[in-house]
């Protein structure tokens, strides 16, 4: 797990709590474990949430809120304290300090001073480790069509990166229906993304984390749910949430996108900092890729977090050649992942990732080189950028000269 915060806020006025709850939880390194109106709540607050800051604001009753700072200090000195108010008066700044609070901040907030303030108290909690602060790389893997291997290389690749000691790597099945990450990796979980769900008014790190079925290669998986009907009360706005506490407690997440790409899938999406969309070398894989394209071009930037990956490379019967799907595509293959039929069905019916059931073949490294160029986060090679630069230009034509029914609307 990355080293998170866990940060509980008292502010009566409603504009400004709004408006720290907004920058809190925009922050990767940040949970926030309560929000309260009332000073005099806030005390059973901090001793049933514990958490590791808190942050008060002045400015409703200044002496009410010195005093809460001076009776949370004595009671519970593991929770750091943050004043924060629209006003710079010496004095109040002093008695606030007094009074036991680590750190000034001043309102409206500024995110940089909020992330300085954090990042002291981070430091002073967890020392010098090089994970501190370090953001969530979010993966999503969503296939071109049913069956081109969007789950194998979702936990496949979740499975090399969590090799990795500086790494720790969640996996969400996100196909709720016909999902089977588990059965890769041979595993019979306690709970499933519908019970989190479930628990999700009052899920924390903590709860989280037990819901998680641990890999013995490291890789943290939370499944699909076993019965269909428990499918309808997964909501967006309940995914956003699991997935902002994911994102507040591991360095990577991956999740395994169904094949419809609803409403469920798109928030993944949104929230993804790599989307590697699957593809294999036949015309109607190619063509679903130039539609799903021309799709994500309707939402700004989502286009450029795209990446090709071509499975089964190598396959010769039948297959259009690299070269021309390039051309046609008009933009470079992230990665190839080559045709290696028989040890797939030999992962997938023992139950065991590529790195146990075959460390040294081929298509193992292949995952391990596609690890190594998503590790360092969004920008790992700078030629990446290069690429999608050179060809951004001539994306849009390209798209719509391989789809028919552009070109005919045109005519």
């Amino acid at each position: 797990m990355s080293n998170v915060l866990r940060l509980a806020l008292v502010d009566p006025n409603d504009a400004s709590r709004e408006s720290l709850k907004a920058m809190l939880l925009g922050m990767d390194t940040i949970w926030l474990e309560a929000d309260c109106s009332r000073y005099e709540f806030f005390p059973d607050i901090i001793e049933q949430t514990t958490p590791d800051v808190g942050v008060v604001s002045l400015d409703n009753n200044p002496t009410t809120a010195i005093n809460l700072i001076a009776r949370i200090t004595a009671e519970c000195p593991d929770t750091a304290l943050l004043a924060a108010s629209e006003s710079s008066d010496g004095q109040q700044i002093l008695k606030a300090i007094r009074a036991g609070a680590r750190e000034f901040l001043t309102l409206p907030l500024v995110d940089q001073e909020l992330s300085e303030a954090l990042d002291r108290i981070s430091m002073a909690k967890f020392g010098g480790n090089d994970s501190r602060g370090r953001a969530c790389q979010v993966i999503a893997i969503a296939g071109a069509t049913g069956g081109v291997g969007s789950t194998s290389t979702a936990v496949n690749l979740g499975c090399v990166l969590a090799e990795d000691p500086r790494n720790s790597v969640a996996l969400v099945d996100l196909d709720l229906a016909l999902g089977d990450a588990d059965v890769f990796l041979d595993a019979i979980p306690d709970y499933t993304i519908a019970d989190v769900v479930q628990n999700i008014s009052r899920l924390d790190i903590q709860l989280l984390k037990r819901s998680l079925t641990k890999h013995s290669s490291g890789l943290y998986l939370l499944p699909r749910p076993v019965e269909l009907h428990d499918v309808a009360g997964i909501q967006p706005d309940s995914l956003r949430k699991v997935i902002g506490l994911l994102k507040a407690s591991f360095s990577h997440l991956i999740v395994d996108l169904s094949k419809t790409y609803s409403d469920l899938d798109m928030v993944a999406i949104e929230t993804a900092s790599k989307v590697l969309l699957i593809t294999q070398l036949d015309l109607p894989c190619l063509r679903n890729v130039v539609r799903l394209m021309m799709s994500f071009d309707e939402t700004e930037g989502l286009q450029d977090k795209v990446e090709i990956i071509v499975n089964r490379a190598g396959l010769d019967a039948g297959q259009i050649s690299l070269k021309k799907a390039k051309e046609t595509l008009g933009r470079e293959i992230f990665a190839l992942l080559p045709n290696d039929y028989r040890t797939m069905v030999e992962v997938r019916n023992n139950g065991v990732p590529l790195i146990t059931q075959a460390p040294k073949a081929a298509l193992t490294q292949a995952f391990r080189d596609m690890a190594a160029r998503l590790g360092g986060g969004i920008d790992a090679d700078d030629h990446d950028d290069h690429h999608d630069s050179e060809h951004a230009s001539s994306n849009e034509s390209r798209w719509k000269r391989f789809w028919p029914g552009q070109t005919k609307a045109k005519g």
